[in-house]
């Protein structure tokens, strides 16, 4: 009869809604498939998904967000609409609240887009959260203390570094390099080493299945097909995890680079905190092989990776819905 209120990790990869008393309910990848010639939707989530890079030409598999806010409204829209449909959250008499989050470098107008995407698909009343701080939340971080916590958010689209404390960002950053860009350096690396030509699909199999950014730490090869660049046919090739290592160094030195920034401005009382308590990784780039090795290297610190590091932001937000009417009185945004 009456709506519930959900939750919203709105990621650049994947969108997971989490609502109110049942939990974590979708887990889609943010992938829309369209008609070009009529503009009509025809799939979303992971029906949308299996079809990138297979599709006709008149059908094209679009992913609405980049880098962590919208790129295209009108099919974020679509896609949340239909998300919103599919888990059947509406009341009868009234519209869901939503909790949103978003990375913490957002400009006001990337925030005024999500809230009226999210508006517009069926929301009441929308609120927007930043991620670092959600997915601490999720990942079970006591950050309303008054003592220092440091999460490394690192997701589809952005890496997002905080330090928190009393319940709110002392000081953070973000970076528009993630999970995708990390796929995008294996498909580049291919290219140039192999001279073949390979799916965004396949080199996000390589970086589960073989990656490592840890030198040593794992050794593992996989068999990968692809198109050949000089003759234009099928072939072959074997990749190994200390290549994907090289290939993905340069990115993931600038993860290390945005977590020693932010512990370089953290107050020295909250950093003898970090280094009692260590940092947390969530997101789906913190699966990535021998993350939290080189980041406990570099940095000096303990780092743990979370419990399901890729649903703490969802999560995250249903703690925060418990309490959405403490939100709502705060009306911070």
């Amino acid at each position: 009869m009456f709506s519930r209120d959900i939750g919203i990790d709105l990621g650049t990869a994947n969108v997971l809604i989490h609502v109110k008393g049942k939990g974590i309910v979708l887990d889609e990848p943010s992938v829309v498939a369209m008609d070009r010639s009529t503009s009509k939707v025809l799939e979303v989530g992971e029906a949308a998904r299996r079809m990138v890079g297979r599709t006709p030409g008149n059908i094209e598999a679009i992913r609405p967000l980049k880098d962590g806010v919208i790129a295209d409204f009108d099919v974020t829209e679509a896609m949340l609409r239909h998300f919103i449909s599919k888990i059947n959250v509406r009341g009868m008499f009234s519209k869901p609240r939503m909790l949103i989050c978003c990375p913490t470098n957002i400009t006001k107008v990337e925030q005024k887009a999500i809230k009226e995407a999210a508006e517009k698909s069926g929301g009441k009343k929308v609120y927007l959260e930043e991620e670092p701080k959600v997915a601490a939340i999720g990942a079970g971080m006591d950050i309303f203390q008054p003592s220092g916590n440091m999460v490394v958010d690192i997701g589809g689209g952005t890496t997002d570094v905080a330090v928190l404390s009393m319940g709110d960002i002392v000081t953070s950053q973000s970076i528009k390099l993630a999970g995708d860009k990390f796929d995008q350096e294996i498909l580049n690396y291919v290219k140039k080493e192999y001279k073949l030509l390979i799916g965004e699909r396949t080199a996000e199999d390589i970086k589960i299945q073989v990656a490592t950014v840890f030198p040593g730490s794992r050794d593992e090869s996989i068999a990968i097909r692809g198109r050949d660049m000089v003759s234009g046919l099928p072939r072959t090739i074997t990749i190994y995890s200390d290549e994907i290592e090289k290939a993905l160094k340069e990115s993931v030195s600038m993860i290390v680079q945005a977590a020693k920034n932010v512990l370089e401005k953290t107050p020295p009382e909250l950093s003898a905190d970090i280094i009692d308590r260590g940092v947390i990784l969530t997101g789906g780039g913190a699966l990535l092989h021998g993350i939290d090795q080189l980041l406990a290297e570099e940095l000096k610190v303990p780092v743990f990776l979370a419990d399901e590091p890729m649903s703490c932001v969802a999560r995250g937000t249903g703690i925060m819905l418990e309490n959405i009417d403490k939100i709502e009185r705060r009306s911070f945004l």
